[in-house]
This record gives structure tokens, C-alpha cells and sequence, in this order.
């Protein structure tokens, strides 16, 4: 008897060979699914998650060209200058000494400490003396007096900081075959200090996207130098090239350029932590739009 129900039990629980062979053809079919999902998903990251120039590469030159856009003829032309048909982006490290570096972040750093703005973003121009304070700007050269002033701007320092801008601006001359009598540094050149405090005024909402032939008219050339690393001396804070989602990851020595016009649409995550340092140096092709060297000399 107990036999009979141990075969009968047997039996009941049995499933047909069918059955069986279309429960795997099931259970296959939804693993290879799952995978095809977790591979796009992992994929997706990836590229995602992929910079431009990330912050942990040394990057001797990079460059990346992308079509001219019409903004320029909109302007004067000025031959062997004007972008025309040699337009893109770049990125080296290496290019300014140590020792050029610990100057220039002192004399921004020193010189955010006489003003800074109430929100998120302060700028310092040593070409027109215009210096973040509060919600307003103030002339850091009618500021202070002149002991403030020498101190501040010391010859040495006004010295390594044109020998940086005139290394930017070979970079940029020989990247893009630019005869450097051609170009001129133009306004605005700064300074900048960015951080996590909310906007006060329009002039401290620095992530929105934007243009920067279109924004001044006078830039051709826009470069710029980080003071501070992303990851370490801040969080955010990245420059992103929208139309590809080409993203540079700051970090103190790196030098990024590029055609000013709209092959290269561009903004600046916000600063969620920390303090980034950077400075904007800009070029024109066109010598009315020229700027002499920092008013303190």
C-alpha cells in the first residue's frame, strides 16, 4: 500500500516533457532579457560617465574639432584669424609651471578677500579693477590704497601673470594656426570663484547655457585655466559642452580652449560643495575690441 501511494505521488508530481522544455525555453529567454538590459543599461553609464577630459588623465593635447557656425560673418572678418573653417575644442595639462600656478591662485585668493559676492559666484578683473562685493561691483583699484595695492598686486605676481596669458594665448595661435600679431586679449578676463551658495543676483547664476560669441560679440577664442580639482576642492562645477554632453573635469593646471561661436555651447554645472577657482582669458581677432594689460602695473 504505501508502495502504491509512493509511485502514485510520484506520478502526480511528474510534469510532461513539454511542459518542461517550454518552463527552460521561458527561463532562457527572460535571463537573456535581463542581460540585454543590464548590458545597455551598463553601456549607457559608461558613455555617461565618460569625460571629455576627465580629472584623473594627464592630457598633453586633446583637441576635438566640430563644424564653424555663421556667427562669425555676422562680425568683421579678419583673415588667418576668424574661425572660418578651423573650429573646436581643447584641452592640455602641463602647460603652467607649479611654481606659476601657487602665484596665480594666491593673488585670486587674496584678492576675493577684499569683496566676494552674496551669492555663488565672484569674479576679479585686474584689466578693469571690477571685483565682486556683496550684490554689487566695486573698483578693487579705488578700494584700496596703495600699500593695499602693492601688496595685493606685486610686480612679481603682475609679471607671472602676464607670462600665463601670453602661454594661453601661444597654445591657442598654434592649435588653431593663428599668427599671434592676429590676436588680441580682450574683456572680459577674470578671475572667478564659484560655490554652493544660492544666486543673489542674476550675475551669480553661472550655470545656464550660453554662447559666448553671442554673449559679448568681441570673443573669438575663449580659454581657460583651473586653480582648484574637481572631486578634491570641490563638487560639480564641471564645464559642459551641451551639444555633445563633452564634459571637463577641473583640476589645478588645466587649460581648456575654444572657438567662441555656437559650434561650442556651453555652461557650467553648479558647485554643490567646496570652492572652484578658474580664470577666463579671451581673445578677438579684431584689435578694436583689444584690452591693454591689468590696469595695476
Amino acid at each position: 500500500m504505501k508502495q502504491f501511494k509512493k509511485m502514485k505521488k510520484q506520478k502526480q508530481s511528474k510534469k510532461p516533457a513539454g511542459d518542461q522544455a517550454r518552463y527552460k525555453t521561458s527561463i532562457i529567454y527572460y535571463l537573456a532579457v535581463l542581460g540585454a538590459v543590464f548590458g545597455a543599461w551598463l553601456i549607457f553609464v559608461c558613455l555617461e560617465n565618460k569625460a571629455f577630459a576627465p580629472r584623473s588623465d594627464f592630457i598633453t593635447s586633446k583637441i576635438k574639432q566640430v563644424s564653424c557656425s555663421s556667427d562669425y560673418k555676422k562680425y568683421p572678418i579678419f583673415e588667418k584669424c576668424t574661425p572660418a573653417t578651423l573650429c573646436a575644442r581643447c584641452v592640455k595639462d602641463g602647460l603652467i609651471s607649479e611654481s606659476e600656478l601657487d602665484t596665480l591662485t594666491n593673488l585670486a585668493k587674496n584678492g576675493f578677500s577684499y569683496g566676494g559676492s552674496f551669492g555663488g559666484a565672484s569674479i576679479l578683473d585686474l584689466h578693469s579693477g571690477a571685483l565682486s562685493a556683496g550684490g554689487k561691483f566695486i573698483n578693487i583699484y579705488q578700494a584700496l590704497n596703495e600699500s593695499q595695492l602693492s601688496d595685493l598686486f606685486s610686480g612679481d605676481a603682475m609679471k607671472v601673470y602676464e607670462k600665463v596669458k601670453n602661454k594661453i594665448k601661444g597654445a591657442v595661435t598654434n592649435e588653431f594656426g593663428v599668427d599671434p600679431v592676429n590676436l588680441f586679449l580682450t574683456k572680459p578676463t577674470f578671475f572667478s570663484k564659484m560655490t554652493s551658495k544660492p544666486a543673489y543676483t542674476k550675475h551669480d547664476e553661472y550655470w545656464h547655457s550660453h554662447i559666448d560669441k553671442v554673449q559679448y560679440g568681441s570673443f573669438d577664442y575663449t580659454s581657460l585655466l583651473y586653480l582648484s580639482d574637481y572631486g578634491s576642492d570641490f563638487e560639480g562645477g564641471r564645464f559642459v559642452f551641451d551639444d555633445k554632453n563633452d564634459t571637463i573635469e577641473p583640476k589645478l593646471g588645466r587649460v581648456s580652449f575654444f572657438t567662441s561661436g555656437s559650434e561650442n555651447p556651453h555652461h557650467v554645472e553648479k558647485v554643490i560643495d567646496g570652492t572652484r577657482y578658474a580664470m577666463t582669458v579671451s581673445f578677438t581677432c579684431d584689435p578694436k575690441h583689444s584690452i591693454e594689460n591689468s590696469l595695476w602695473q
